[in-house]
């Protein structure tokens, strides 16, 4: 029981490019861009406007009405998500077993209410402060709010481990159900737009003023989004006894820790966790066809991936497809790595590579594959999908082929 298969039953995205799994691939494999000019506060003080919002996300269309005023709008987006991912394993809520469900979640900035909560109190004190927002507000709701909604008893776990955090979410879950622990986990990131991470990263000089370009030479930097995105794995025997259809399998997965280096993750930080992630799969570096990289479009982060793929993968280096979906919908936060997680395991399925879009001139300094500006027919067996965070948090998934 301490080394069963654990296979991809369901899948659950908000995005910025498309709610839902199918609406959400079609415009991944099409290079569709969610960026726009932001609508939730006033930027005329920045030097940029843009970001990867979500402007047509309905809590109504997946929550109780009654429900949602006692929900913060990541808490939202996280149901949706699950919701998404039972119906797409063909497991309704009341067909879940509820003790053997863990529900394990990653985010950055937890819930918008604190932000909110934080305003009301600058400007009216503390007696002008909502109950609701306050209750809204601790970042543990998500996935508290989860297995709350879904009746949910098993194992529930918040992992902030910043942009790396979807990463870490599914290999906590992927152990628990290859330890035998649980049957099913519902894993994921999820992170609403936040007006203290868009003044942040302004304020650091990380962000591009129109689009994100990861791995161009001329990029300029990031671009804030939200999203969430929710994988739900299943133990191999449970889902062959349902006649489940399978998406992928999670094979592995590595975590390491720059903790010298606060702002960023280093080449062989990032080197040991790709490794790492190939050792618990039992895969060679000769049979990994795609990476999805980490690829936020700032100079620092784009070269330092890839001098670490080239590091770990020597002269093959040049030829494995390494892409970016963050050019289309921006950066997501913790959602980031659980969203880029669901593209790799459509990725083997379909067989289809996502591009990365607005790439215009190649960077001597990245000259990698980076399947510009158009997705790409190729077989993929294997998928590596990159996360890495603030605080040098390293994070890599192997995702295969189901056989």
């Amino acid at each position: 029981m301490n080394n069963r298969r654990v296979v991809v039953t369901g899948l659950g995205v908000v995005s910025s490019i498309g709610i839902g799994r199918e609406d959400f691939w079609k415009s991944v494999i099409n290079g569709k861009s969610g960026i726009s000019k932001v609508t939730s506060f006033d930027t005329t003080e920045y030097r940029c406007h843009n970001a990867g919002e979500i402007k047509d996300f309905k809590p109504e269309d997946f929550i109780d009405r009654r429900k949602i005023n006692f929900l913060g709008r990541t808490s939202q987006m996280a149901i949706a998500a699950a919701l998404m991912a039972l119906e797409d394993a063909g497991l309704h809520n009341e067909k879940i077993g509820r003790k053997r469900t863990g529900v394990f979640m990653g985010t950055t900035m937890g819930e918008r209410p604190m932000e909110e909560t934080i305003d009301d109190w600058i400007i009216g004190g503390a007696e002008n402060l909502s109950k609701t927002k306050i209750l809204q507000s601790p970042p543990n709701n998500i996935p508290t709010n989860i297995a709350s909604y879904l009746k949910i008893q098993g194992p529930n776990y918040l992992i902030p481990t910043a942009c790396a955090a979807g990463n870490y979410a599914i290999g906590y879950g992927f152990d628990f159900i290859k330890k035998g622990e649980l049957d099913y986990a519902i894993a994921g990131g999820a992170d609403a737009f936040s007006r203290l991470a868009f003044t942040g990263f302004h304020r650091i000089y990380a962000m591009a003023s129109e689009k994100c370009q990861p791995f161009d030479k001329n990029r300029k930097g990031m671009l804030v989004g939200e999203g969430a995105a929710i994988i739900l794995l299943e133990s191999l025997e449970s889902a062959l006894r349902r006649g489940a259809d399978i998406h992928a399998e999670i094979a592995g997965y590595g975590i390491s820790c720059d903790a010298y280096h606060m702002t960023a993750s280093k080449a062989d930080g990032i080197g040991r966790a790709i490794l790492k992630a190939l050792k618990d799969a039992d895969l060679d570096k000769e049979d990994v066809d795609y990476i999805s990289a980490h690829g936020t479009g700032t100079q620092g982060n784009d070269k330092t991936e890839c001098a670490a793929i080239k590091n770990v993968f020597k002269e093959r280096y040049k030829t494995i497809p390494v892409s970016s979906i963050k050019s289309m919908l921006g950066h997501p936060m913790g959602a980031a790595s659980a969203i880029e997680a669901l593209t790799c395991c459509l990725a083997v399925k379909k067989n289809i590579i996502p591009p990365t879009i607005n790439f215009e001139t190649k960077d001597p300094g990245c000259d990698i594959d980076c399947v510009p500006n158009k997705a790409r027919v190729k077989r993929v067996d294997v998928a590596l999908n990159n996360g890495f965070a603030f605080g040098g948090n390293n994070s890599c998934l192997a995702i295969r082929k189901f056989n």
